[in-house]
């Protein structure tokens, strides 16, 4: 029987290799920045075209490499970081599997320019498909430039895989963003088709979290700073107002290495845990020094996910540390005992206790029953309100739902859209008349605690999650406007200028026509920012800016979330983000505009993300709880 184990050829196994280590531009850009910082650069400029399937280029003045060096960096598993097995457990370089750029030339088409320090000549070196073809000296300047060119151009089947040019080239953002924000002590720079995204001069951690998140976390960020022995922990943590109800801005850091740990972000929530919402993310930007003995970085291909020798002890001290540093910032809840000066100034405290008032205030039964031995616990019966216990149940006056419900408001003949407005409180009197004439007719809709709606139906009542319910509604009027006639919109008069962190921009410009089908009037207006010129009809106008970022923070959860396309993602988004709140008072009219819009969905039952929209409630099930007899 002929042999049927074939040794590969080295272009094949380098392009299996590449799979798991370039599997999109912003892989290779993670290893090309990463070689630079190795390289001892202090400038580093990024440079991409078309989201990096066309270019992907780094240039930086680090210590460049010889000729040979250069020829033999292409090589699988050559590598300058390591000598022996023993290096792997002393790693505090970017790099060191030497894998890298062996893949990148797999798939690429290679050019390299590189010229050591004190040398006069460079060498030039062009490789595709893991072949040298042109190898030569030339005249560059001292550093590194490498450039990457069509990638997966002998891979159509992995190039057809790549997403659009804006989901990519969020990628390739935040890979150069965690790099950056890394080594604040380095300048880089990001060019995209020919417009600069990102200039970071050298700076300190802070300025460069600055310069990245944005100008309005100046004033909202704590240090963070503890130092043992074993571990240091320093970086910085948003003020509880900075949270978001999406992740994003959580940055960890290990021995200046960006990974990702669920285990340590746990540590930091729970630190947060009494001071943001459940469902809300902190902002932080850590670091951890560790003595890489302690670490395993040769875990994963990406060198993200490490694995510590001790997990228990790196969560105590990064849980301690971020409350340490709430604590001593005055972030975390404390007890003021402060008096405030108003009080000072009321006449109980400021005026002298007179012995009038003084007799008056020792023969009350108050005073009497706290300062007579074994009297604080004895209720005076003969002042008690308890007789009166009948007046809780008062209906009307007393029932916040009912005063929602029927407020007074103008009748008209025509059912009107949703319009968010509180409905004004009558008065007690107003109420009850109101209450009186509308009775008989049980099927006027109520509001419960300003979250759900009860109305009767024939075989009982149904109970309504407000914000779901709407949810549903928005969700199918924007699914019709994709698919016929867009939303109209409502022109600002003086028009909002956004200015967004530049992986949002990123996001904006690539839903731009779908905005503008939903009703958005946006403008781009450079260097990440937008002109808001018109809204959606139907949302409240005013804070432009605070909408699109909350329609932003839903995009991005449901992009992490759910794996539909980028449509329904966006409709889902702006469903959630523009849908009344629960504690939103209604009015008759607006709830029984829900109502009627809820059932004429055609989906009325849940909400978009497969939350229950009402509940419903039968006769025969209420008689058989209270126990009566059919």
């Amino acid at each position: 029987m002929a042999d049927i184990i074939n040794l590969l050829p080295d272009n094949i196994a380098n392009q299996i290799a590449a799979g798991e280590v370039i599997q999109r531009p912003a892989s290779a850009v993670k290893e090309l920045l990463e070689n630079a910082v190795d390289a001892g650069a202090t400038e580093i400029h990024l440079i991409i075209k078309d989201a990096g399937k066309e270019l992907v280029q780094v240039i930086d003045n680090g210590g460049g490499m010889s000729e040979t060096d250069a020829r033999m960096c292409f090589e699988r598993h050559a590598t300058s970081k390591i000598q022996t097995i023993e290096d792997l457990f002393s790693i505090r370089t970017m790099g060191f599997r030497g894998e890298a750029l062996a893949s990148i030339a797999a798939v690429a088409q290679v050019e390299l320019k590189t010229r050591k320090r004190g040398t006069d000549i460079g060498s030039y070196i062009e490789i595709d498909n893991s072949v040298v073809r042109v190898q030569e000296p030339c005249q560059t300047a001292e550093g590194t430039s490498i450039a990457m060119k069509n990638l997966f151009f002998n891979v159509p089947a992995r190039r057809n895989f790549l997403k659009s040019n804006a989901a990519e080239m969020r990628h390739i953002v935040d890979e150069f963003i965690r790099v950056a924000m890394a080594f604040p002590q380095l300048q880089f720079t990001l060019t995209s088709n020919n417009q600069q995204l990102f200039h970071l001069d050298k700076g300190s951690l802070k300025q460069r979290i600055i310069a990245i998140l944005g100008q309005h976390y100046n004033a909202r960020v704590v240090n963070v700073k503890e130092s043992t022995d074993y571990m240091n922990v320093y970086g910085f943590v948003g003020k509880p107002e900075t949270a978001k109800k999406t992740r994003g801005d959580q940055f960890f850091f290990v021995n200046n290495r960006f990974i990702k740990s669920h285990y340590l972000h746990h540590a930091v929530m729970n630190a947060f845990a009494d001071i943001i919402p459940a469902d809300s993310f902190p902002l932080y930007v850590l670091f951890i020094d560790v003595n890489p003995e302690h670490v395993d970085i040769n875990v994963h291909p990406t060198k993200q996910e490490i694995k510590f020798d001790d997990e228990k002890v790196m969560y105590a001290f990064v849980q301690a540390a971020v409350k340490h540093a709430l604590a001593q910032f005055s972030v975390t809840p404390t007890l003021d005992f402060d008096l405030d000066p108003s009080i000072q100034a009321l006449d109980a405290v400021s005026k002298p206790f007179t012995e009038q008032q003084r007799t008056e205030s020792t023969h009350s039964p108050l005073y009497k029953s706290f300062s007579q031995a074994h009297q604080a616990h004895v209720i005076d019966r003969s002042n008690s309100n308890l007789k009166n216990w009948k007046d809780l149940y008062q209906p009307a006056a007393e029932n916040e739902s009912y005063t929602t419900a029927y407020s007074e408001e103008p009748e008209t003949e025509t059912r009107t859209a949703i319009t968010y407005e509180s409905a004004q409180p009558a008065t007690a009197s107003a109420i009850d008349e109101r209450w009186q004439e509308t009775s008989k007719d049980l099927k006027v809709p109520v509001q419960v605690h300003q979250q759900y709606v009860l109305s009767q139906i024939k075989s009982g009542f149904i109970l309504i999650d407000q914000h779901a319910a709407h949810e549903r509604i928005l969700y199918e009027r924007y699914q019709r406007a994709l698919q016929e006639a867009p939303v109209a919109t409502q022109q600002s008069l003086f028009p909002q200028t956004l200015q967004l962190p530049p992986a949002d921009a990123a996001i904006v410009t690539e839903m731009l026509p779908e905005l503008q089908a939903l009703g958005y009037d946006l403008e781009p207006f450079g260097n990440h920012t937008f002109v808001v010129r018109g809204t959606p009809a139907d949302i409240q106008t005013g804070n432009d800016q605070a909408t699109i970022e909350g329609l932003l923070e839903q995009f991005k959860h449901f992009s992490h979330e759910l794996k539909v396309n980028r449509r329904e993602h966006l409709i889902r988004s702006m469903a959630r983000n523009n849908a009344i709140p629960a504690g939103k008072v209604l009015s008759a009219r607006e709830m029984q505009n829900i109502i009627d819009e809820l059932f004429a969905c055609t989906m009325p039952n849940v909400a978009p993300g497969g939350k229950f929209t009402f509940i419903s409630f039968k006769l025969t099930d209420l008689a058989r709880m209270f126990e009566r007899n059919q």
